[in-house]
């Protein structure tokens, strides 16, 4: 159960109707409860949902954007985020085969060497924070200094967001269960 009541659309358009009609345009309807959990300080979310949507627009390719995501949903536990990302990351062209294997992306044949230098990157990120020489110039020989700041930015932000709901006890809603 969450340490937090979730915000409800209808309460929300009461007192934040800007921020309501914005999260409806930009988020999947129902509105997740990580939203409505951060609907209790409105200011911010209106800034998370900002800072998300720049992460989402970046060079990095989405596909290699979801397996960066999926790395830290399977390294951190996150079970919240790993069902949320299972749809990005088939429209984003990873298979279900794929999907499963990321969990234990180093012996998988699933993975080419970029992808795979990719999941090594937001592994090492998220257990250890400080990245090695070697994993970065692993992922370094595929991705432009534009794309590896997009990439590190990607890792730190779903850190920060599975460390939110872990925190804020988020649950998992009913059609991801």
């Amino acid at each position: 159960m969450a340490r937090v009541k979730y915000v409800s659309n209808t309460e929300l358009a009461e007192t934040q109707p800007a921020l309501n009609e914005r999260l409806l345009k930009e988020r999947k309807v129902p509105t997740g409860n990580i939203f409505l959990a951060l609907a209790n300080a409105p200011a911010i979310l209106g800034d998370f949902l900002t800072y998300a949507n720049a992460v989402r627009a970046a060079d990095l390719s989405p596909k290699l954007r979801e397996m960066a995501i999926l790395t830290v949903g399977y390294c951190t536990n996150s079970e919240y985020e790993v069902k949320h990302h299972h749809s990005h990351g088939l429209k984003a062209g990873l298979t279900e085969a794929q999907f499963h294997a990321i969990a234990h992306f180093e012996t998988s044949d699933l993975f080419d060497e970029q992808e795979k230098a990719v999941m090594a990157f937001a592994k090492e990120s998220t257990l250890n924070v400080d990245v090695s020489d070697d994993v970065w110039n692993g992922v370094a020989k595929f991705l432009s200094e534009k794309q590896l700041v997009e990439l590190s930015i990607n890792v730190a932000w779903y850190n920060s967001g599975v460390r939110l709901m872990g925190a804020l006890k988020i649950d998992l809603e009913e059609g991801y269960r």
